[in-house]
């Protein structure tokens, strides 16, 4: 079987780690690939595209003929740290770890990756996700290795910094520098979080209606971790009339039915939106970092 690499995995490994590092490993996934079915005795059935954004997932069969997921990943994006944080949660509200698979490998109950909360009407959805996400804000294990919101958001401060000038993001960079700063300065609690929480990232299952997938976690507030829910499916906000007050409204909504302070919630989905946005313009991605700009402007 070949183990070609969905372009979304190639595109987005490249923007995150650098195009030649993400490039080497890219050329031995194949043999990456194949050493994880052989170490795990599965069966693979088939690659799943567009796939992840970090990793390449193949449907699998092990030796018992139980259908399951094998998920590759490269060092570089912490498959051990995503390893953790599911062992920690031992499928509650996320899907089930069943062992690793060597460093890279992640072995996973099966998920139907073709439906995600995106199938759903967005009011239905975003009751599901919250509902989700909330199961995830536990106490993090003890000595663990997670970095925290102040250590992820400063290494992408200092990648925004470079757009303090630019025409079209300077002012809103400035701004959402200028909120990070004080938000980390009064950030109070610290629980174990999903770290790229949204719609796209919950799946249906057979064990439980929806479960979380794909965390890149830290630890830190809740806040943090709703603000990338927040911007949901905007292309349709900003295509609406009134995308402003839909999304303001949402973020109220949201941050009211998780029990989050509405104004860290604010600052937080306005740096996510910034460093999402000036880091499409990095990539050359313009559309993109259209769309999130304009969004952030709301804020």
């Amino acid at each position: 079987m070949a183990f070609e690499p969905p372009q979304r995995l190639v595109r987005a490994l490249g923007e995150t780690y650098g195009r030649a590092v993400a490039a080497e490993w890219l050329e031995r996934l194949p043999e990456h690939a194949r050493a994880a079915l052989d170490r795990g005795s599965l069966d693979a059935e088939r690659v799943t595209a567009p796939g992840g954004r970090s990793s390449l997932v193949v449907l699998v069969r092990r030796s018992d003929d139980s259908p399951a997921a094998l998920k590759v990943a490269p060092p570089f994006a912490r498959p051990d740290r995503e390893r953790e944080a599911l062992a920690h949660w031992n499928g509650w509200g996320a899907v089930r770890l069943i062992e690793g698979v060597g460093e890279e490998g992640l072995l996973l109950e099966r998920l139907q990756p073709e439906v995600s909360l995106r199938s759903l009407p967005e009011a239905k959805a975003l009751l599901e996700a919250a509902g989700t996400v909330r199961k995830l804000w536990v106490e993090p294990p003890a000595d663990h290795g997670f970095e925290s919101v102040a250590e992820r958001t400063a290494r992408q401060a200092g990648a925004m910094d470079r757009h303090r000038g630019d025409a079209a993001a300077g002012d809103l960079t400035a701004a959402a520098l200028a909120a990070r700063e004080e938000l980390v300065a009064g950030e109070a609690e610290t629980v174990l979080l999903h770290g790229n929480f949204r719609q796209g990232k919950v799946l249906a299952g057979d064990r439980a209606p929806w479960l979380a997938v794909g965390p890149e976690p830290l630890v830190g507030e809740r806040a943090y971790d709703l603000a990338r829910l927040v911007r949901d499916r905007v292309e349709d906000l900003v295509a609406a009339s009134a995308g402003a007050s839909a999304a303001r409204r949402r973020m109220n909504k949201l941050a009211d039915s998780l029990d989050v302070d509405r104004e860290r919630l604010r600052g937080w989905t306005l740096f996510r939106a910034v460093e999402s946005g000036t880091r499409a313009l990095t990539a050359g991605r313009r559309q993109d970092a259209e769309l999130l700009l304009e969004f952030a402007g709301w804020l």
